[in-house]
């Protein structure tokens, strides 16, 4: 393992054309997703690389560290996730790359996350045993992939009877869908997203997120921000990121108040209909929870006839004492605030 380094802030384009060509390549694993984090509020990227001594990259990583809030308590909330990641050549050359830059990572992380979160998107079982060597502890966690390879009319087929009902009644009531082009809007998008997140009293990501989002991810094609409209007003909304040939669910917002008038269901379809018509290969629902645990939204995107997965998730704590006390606080954070 001599002959290998790693390396912070890897070169953009010999880091982008790693992942982009990585059989497991994911849009949270790209240079332009650690822009759009070094660009929100409380988020901070870490990017690293393993390369060989003739600087191939053999695997990269990147973490973002998020603090829900500022000042003292923030280093209360920080906690470090890595998406879709880290990727490594698969071979045995890789698997001691993976694990070089896990190590140093820990070193890095240690004092300024109180716990990371690797939330797999492919089947990591080859890499379990590094992850467990290094204090890594493995969760079951379920998603959906919609595979888009097929007919318009075998998708729509796979669709629940019930919830293929609900996007007809949206649009016969005349809700429609329109694409998010005025940077304006997203104090729109947001408003709808702040609404939801309150009522299930979960931390939000702050709007500078989505601003970065649209500045950085739309012009290059791999963002959508699309909005419900209903009598001329707009009742909710829902954020598309694409790479590579798939569509990953970001975020969603349709306030309670909007529910009668099935503006998600509608989203999620005309979505859905954009990738197939054109050429997109996978839908990525983002998460369906913990299998052992009720989730209202798995039973949602299960109607729409995904193929259930479980790539699970691996934690760590790196703080535990600290761990503890944050738990205390933030439990009375969030009534207070929330």
């Amino acid at each position: 393992m001599d002959d290998l380094k790693v390396i912070q802030n890897p070169d953009k384009e010999t880091w982008s054309e790693f992942v982009y060509n990585h059989p497991h390549s994911n849009i949270y694993q790209t240079p332009e997703m650690a822009e759009v984090y070094r660009g929100t509020k409380n988020y901070e990227p870490i990017s690293l690389a393993v390369v060989d001594d003739t600087d191939k990259i053999l695997a990269v990583m990147l973490a973002v560290v998020i603090k829900e809030i500022d000042g003292f308590l923030g280093s209360f909330s920080a906690r470090s996730i890595i998406q879709g990641g880290p990727l490594c050549v698969e071979n045995d050359e890789g698997i001691k790359a993976l694990t070089i830059m896990l190590e140093e990572y820990g070193k890095l992380i240690k004092k300024r996350a109180l716990y990371s979160e690797i939330r797999n998107m492919h089947d990591t079982s080859q890499f379990k045993y590094q992850f467990r060597e290094l204090g890594y502890n493995f969760e079951d966690h379920l998603n959906f992939l919609i595979d888009l390879n097929k007919p318009t009319d075998e998708i729509w087929g796979k669709i629940s009877r019930s919830m293929r009902k609900n996007i007809k009644r949206a649009q016969k009531k005349g809700v429609r869908v329109e694409e998010l082009e005025d940077r304006e809007l997203i104090s729109t998008f947001y408003e709808f997203l702040e609404d939801v997140y309150h009522q299930a009293k979960v931390p939000l990501v702050d709007v500078s997120f989505f601003y970065s989002v649209y500045d950085i991810l739309v012009k290059k094609n791999m963002a959508k921000f699309h909005l419900a409209k209903y009598n001329r007003k707009y009742i909710g909304g829902r954020l598309s990121l694409m790479y590579n040939k798939t569509i990953y669910a970001d975020y969603v917002g349709v306030p309670n108040r909007h529910k009668n008038l099935h503006a998600n269901p509608l989203l999620n379809w005309h979505v859905l209909k954009w990738g197939l018509e054109n050429g997109y290969h996978i839908f990525d629902f983002g998460g369906a929870g913990k299998p052992n645990k009720n989730y209202g939204v798995r039973e949602f995107k299960r109607q729409f006839g995904g193929k259930l997965v479980n790539f699970g998730r691996y934690s760590k704590i790196h703080s535990p004492i600290k761990m503890e006390i944050a738990k205390k606080g933030f439990e009375i954070y969030k009534k207070v605030s929330l």
